[in-house]
């Protein structure tokens, strides 16, 4: 016995050695085999990480298994994932293993699929990119008859496990997303008649084009398929689904033909409750609705039957019917009632362009508001053909008082509406007008509207519109906000082709107010505080794309920031994301203010380009309040009159739609009228009053001064201008930057009566009338910056050209006394009679040479003597220009 038993365990042993080394002796045949068999029988690129064989998990069965399969697409979709799966394990007879190096095909027992995405793309030219399979002729050329080998399918179960699938057809539009899938069958695949017991449960998506029809929704299923294998028929015997909470059972069969699907499939729900009719709508939107009181039926009905093929679809009669119906969610305080639902699908030839829908009603009341609505849908798959009818009145308060949404905003206010529209969606997307028909009027009234977005209410006391083919007209519009009212009528066009397509919203609209305030309208992040914003900035900076639009505005007041503008007009054009001002005015700083220009936010950083035209601002005002103006010139904010200018400016917004300063570049030309200096001067003022004593500038002439002003690069360059302060003329030029530093230079043309005692007596012994017309040039050359001046007077040219002058009138006082003399000489020689004259000719010839000789010593002793009066007069002129600038000091260097 003892020996038996060890004998058994060593064969045991000796088995379970076998069974775990065998697997890695196949290991390499496997994987060569798998790779063949791919390659035999695909056109794609497969790769996998790993192909494992186990004798043990799946025992007495061999287990093998896949890893990390990824299958890439060839032209025309080179590049492009297929399939990826983390896992896919067979398990088959031990036997079948011997049968690798044949050519028999080898039997597979079971599939698992683990964690596999499968994407089905079909593009706008009709190629798929799951047509990957080899045709018979392209194996035969790839591998001689000895060399054949496959897998044959005698499947007795298999599953899907955590999995997904997407289809996306680029030439209808139509994508379907299966997410969380997870699928199982059971049966026998290899007998000619069998049955297949399936279990399945997956969320779906489903959208055509630009219209969703199934978000997420979770699909079960439960079905027994009967399996004719001779005739590829599976048969639906006994099966029961569920879309969202909605049951369905459904019968039938489809069979595989050489040109596509034969279908006969009949549906339709176990249950008349109207509660199956919510069971249709989202978890998410419906919420719960186990608790939900309702009344009335619901019924859905369906037929498919007829072929499936690249040019036929199956016929249709589908029907979604309740009468009298009502629902009450337990929490909320109000019931829809007198719901009544008539809606039929239909093909009746089985062209998919014959599809159509017709909501024969659709109606329902809350309280005392009836509303009712029918539609038709024509054309689906091509150019679908609209017919709609809206008949009704809408408390939007009930909204949340009888359904389970969650709104963002308060919604308030009555509906009132009794419109038909038809139209084709071609003519929605090209703007033909003439083939969208319009009739009817709408209105709302008390409607209150509030955002997060917005600092105030919206509340719409009154607006009134009737339709017509291709313009909705906007007869009467009154709202307010904050401290705001608005009054507006106009025309809007292409409203359908803004609600249902991508199209721009036009429209052209005359809006009055009698008070503006801006901030009434802006978000809570640009008044006070960034917490309940939910848009971003590059969002909130953006004129929106679909605007085309003309806005003629009239306002008696409008309150910017600090600004009160009275009495604007002018015109607003919106379009391509920018904003046009065309010949607006206002009364600003008790002037008038024009407007030009534009401002774009359609690249990243937006930008303007404006013209503004002042005229007869008050000077105090308009520079205390404009941040643009003490940039431009920041000095003349301490003048007192009116100002005259049009500026040209264009450059960068920031983020709060404020110009970049350092973006800025234009000019402009300003005048000043009647203007003069503030008591309360600047820094800049009293530096050059303590510098230059003889000027009093509360004196200064500044009526009618003009000026041009040219700005770039954060600088502002000014073209020269003159000043006047009584007899004395100052030349003014130079720039500043908007970071205001200064570099400026002011020549003062000053008169000789400026010039002090000494400097006045020293021209009093010059017996000439030019003496006092002496002018000197005094520069100031003025630094620093606005609110840190520094200025620095420079003397050099001054004296040099006071001192050049006092010389140059006393050289010519000198010539004309040795003119004189010699003058009075001649005129007594040729007065005296011939005979004296030839006996004195001689001496007087002397004389004259004398005379001439004196004077020309006397003029080079005097050129002598000017080098020494030069520098005589020059401290002279040096002391009296230093009692002139900077007090009553008598001694001052050159520069100071």
């Amino acid at each position: 016995m003892k020996k038996a038993l060890k004998i058994l365990s060593i064969t045991l042993l000796i088995i379970l050695v076998l069974l775990v080394a065998i697997p890695f002796a196949f290991k390499g045949q496997i994987k060569d085999m798998v790779k063949q068999s791919i390659n035999d029988n695909l056109n794609a690129q497969v790769e996998f990480s790993d192909v494992s064989l186990s004798f043990l998990i799946s025992f007495p069965q061999a287990h093998v298994s896949v890893s990390d399969l990824v299958i890439t697409n060839f032209e025309p979709f080179k590049g492009e994932t297929f399939v990826t799966s983390k896992n896919i394990t067979l398990t088959m007879p031990i036997k079948e293993l011997f049968k690798m190096s044949g050519g028999d095909p080898i039997i597979v027992n079971s599939i698992t699929v683990d964690e596999t995405l499968l994407t089905l793309k079909t593009d706008k030219f009709g190629n798929t990119n799951f047509d990957i399979a080899k045709k018979d002729e392209e194996k035969a050329s790839t591998k001689t008859e000895t060399e054949r080998s496959s897998f044959s399918f005698d499947i007795e179960n298999y599953s899907i496990n955590n999995s997904a699938l997407a289809y996306i057809d680029e030439a209808s539009k139509m994508t379907i997303y299966v997410s969380e899938l997870n699928h199982e069958g059971t049966g026998i695949f290899s007998a000619e008649t069998s049955e297949l017991e399936t279990k399945s449960e997956a969320n779906i998506s489903f959208k055509i084009d630009s219209s969703t029809y199934l978000n997420n929704n979770p699909v079960k299923l439960d079905a027994i398929i009967g399996l004719d294998l001779a005739n590829s028929k599976y048969t639906f015997k006994d099966n029961k689904a569920l879309i969202n909470k909605l049951p369905l059972e459904f019968h039938g069969y489809v069979q595989q033909l050489e040109n596509g699907q034969e279908m006969d499939i009949t549906f339709e729900n176990p249950e008349t409750s109207f509660k199956n009719f919510l069971a249709v709508i989202p978890e998410e939107f419906s919420k719960n609705i186990e608790g939900v009181q309702t009344t009335g039926d619901f019924k859905v009905k369906g037929i498919v039957k007829g072929l499936s093929s690249e040019t036929t679809i199956p016929k249709l009669d589908i029907s979604l019917t309740s009468n009298n119906a009502s629902f009450k969610y337990p929490d909320l305080p109000k019931r829809v009632k007198n719901i009544t639902i008539n809606t039929v699908i239909k093909n009746t030839t089985g062209h998919a362009d014959d599809t159509y829908v017709d909501i024969k009603a659709l109606n329902f009341s809350i309280d005392e508001d009836m509303f009712k609505s029918s539609a038709s849908l024509k054309n689906i798959s091509k150019n679908m053909l609209v017919n709609a009818n809206i008949d009704g009145i809408l408390n939007l308060a009930n909204i949340t008082k009888v359904y389970p949404v969650e709104l963002e905003n308060t919604l308030t206010g009555t509906l009132k509406g009794n419109i038909n529209t038809a139209f084709d969606m071609n003519a929605i997307e090209t703007n033909a007008y003439e083939r969208i028909k319009n009739n009817g009027s709408a209105s709302i009234s008390d409607f209150v509207f509030s955002s997060e977005d917005i600092v105030n209410p919206i509340h719409i006391s009154e607006a009134n519109m009737s339709f017509n083919p291709g313009t909705v007209s906007l007869s009467s519009f009154k709202a307010r906000t904050g401290n705001s009212d608005l009054n507006a009528t106009g025309t809007i066009k292409n409203l359908l082709g803004f609600l249902l397509s991508d199209n721009t919203l036009q429209g052209y609209f005359n809006v009055n107010s009698t008070f503006f305030k801006v901030s009434d309208f802006m978000s809570e992040d640009e008044t006070a505080s960034t917490n309940n914003k939910t848009t971003s900035d590059a969002e909130s900076l953006k004129i929106p794309k679909f605007l085309n639009c003309t806005i003629n505005a009239n306002a008696k007041t409008v309150l910017y920031d600090n600004l009160n503008l009275k009495n604007l007009k002018g015109t607003l054009i919106i379009k391509d994301q920018r904003a046009t001002l065309k010949d607006m005015t206002s009364n600003l700083f008790d002037g008038a203010l024009a407007i030009s220009g534009n401002v774009s936010t359609k690249s990243e950083t937006p930008t303007f380009n404006l013209n503004l035209g002042i005229d007869g601002f008050d000077i105090g005002q308009s520079f205390k309040e404009l941040e643009l103006l003490r940039s431009l010139a920041p000095i003349a904010k301490i003048l007192q009159g009116k100002l005259n200018t049009d500026i040209n400016l264009a450059g960068n917004l920031d983020s709060e739609f404020s110009p970049e300063l350092s973006s800025v570049s234009g000019d402009a030309l300003a005048e000043l009228l009647t203007s003069k200096v503030n008591e309360n001067k600047s820094e800049l003022f009293n530096k050059l009053e303590g510098s230059l004593s003889f000027i009093d500038f509360d004196k200064l002439d500044l009526k009618d001064l003009k000026t041009k002003l040219e700005f770039a690069n954060g600088k502002v360059s000014v073209e020269p201008f003159q000043l006047k302060y009584d007899d004395i003329t100052i030349d003014v030029s130079g720039s500043h930057g908007f970071d205001k530093k200064l570099e400026y230079s002011a020549i003062f043309n000053v008169p000789a009566k400026y010039l002090g005692s000494d400097v006045n007596q020293l021209i009093g012994k010059i017996d000439n009338k030019e003496a006092k017309n002496i002018i000197i040039p005094v520069t100031a050359n003025i630094g620093g910056t606005y609110t840190s001046p520094s200025v620095t007077t420079d003397l050099t040219s001054g004296v040099k050209n006071l001192t050049n002058q006092l010389i140059e009138i006393e050289k010519q006082k000198l010539l004309n006394k040795g003119k004189d003399k010699v003058s009075d000489l001649i005129s007594g020689v040729i007065g005296g009679n011939k005979s004296k004259t030839d006996s004195i000719k001689k001496e007087q010839n002397n004389s004259v040479k004398n005379v001439l000789s004196g004077i020309i010593k006397n003029k080079k002793n005097q050129t002598e003597k000017d080098s020494t009066k030069t520098n005589t007069t020059e401290d002279a002129v040096k002391n009296a220009l230093g009692g002139l600038l900077g007090g009553r000091k008598k001694k001052v260097d050159t520069k100071k």
